[in-house]
């Protein structure tokens, strides 16, 4: 077990702040540094070169803030590039993948993912997947009681077989789990990827951090951002401006 002074986390956007919540949670007195990419959101579109190429620039960023350790929150970039990343980078390297697979071939045995092209095609979950483009602009725009996003949802759900545990594969999908689980109905098991990562980080006493304040930093400061922080998040932040390659 280690003591890290500060985990670096980073994400193609703000949806990776869900995994910074779940982090907290459990370990409030850690320093967190925060990479949103939101200059080049969304990585799910784009091809695996590209993906391995902006992750690296976002982990060697990290280091170079002195984090102790990095963690990969984007589900894509978590299926395409961490062999890459954890290659490079001189500290230990996380990713949202693994944990939650365990976690859902534990509980379950009809296993479905859904997320973006990216990660679905990936086949990196090892479990019948259902791509979802249309969710993360819902989020977004904060259309989370929409009757539109849940005849989506629906649109997309029904292409599962009978399954008794749904891993959610987007860090922005935990924000609509109630009407996930609402349509899959209560005998269908909603995997965290975030919450299942947050448990398995080796932080056995991040006191070594405590009273250090988080840092946040983005690649594009769009006026929303404060708004789609807070929704993520819980809480706001004030992010600096960077500019990654």
């Amino acid at each position: 077990m280690s003591n890290y002074g500060a985990i670096g986390v980073f994400d193609s956007g703000l949806g990776g702040l869900t995994v910074v919540k779940e982090i907290k949670k459990l370990h409030p007195k850690a320093k967190i540094v925060y990479l949103g990419d939101t200059a080049r959101v969304p990585y799910g579109t784009r091809s695996k070169e590209t993906v391995v190429r902006f992750a690296l620039e976002d982990a060697r960023f990290l280091e170079k803030k002195g984090v102790e350790c990095v963690v990969i929150a984007c589900n894509t970039a978590s299926a395409l590039a961490y062999k890459e990343v954890k290659k490079v980078c001189k500290v230990p390297v996380y990713e949202v993948i693994s944990a939650a697979r365990q976690q859902a071939e534990r509980v379950g045995t009809r296993i479905g993912v859904i997320g973006t092209r990216g990660t679905i095609r990936s086949g990196a979950y090892g479990h019948i997947g259902v791509a979802c483009p249309l969710l993360v602009p819902f989020i977004e725009e904060g259309e989370l009681n929409s009757p539109a996003l849940e005849i989506v949802l629906k649109d997309y759900l029904k292409k599962f077989p009978k399954i008794d545990t749904l891993i959610l594969g987007c860090t922005h999908y935990p924000i609509i789990a109630k009407v996930i689980g609402k349509i899959m109905g209560p005998k269908v098991k909603l995997i965290n990827p975030a919450e299942e990562l947050a448990k398995k980080l080796p932080v056995e006493n991040p006191s070594a951090s405590s009273g250090l304040k988080d840092e946040y930093y983005v690649t594009d400061m769009t006026p929303r951002y404060k708004e789609v922080a807070k929704r993520f998040l819980g809480w706001e932040i004030t992010p600096k401006l960077v500019k990654l390659g």
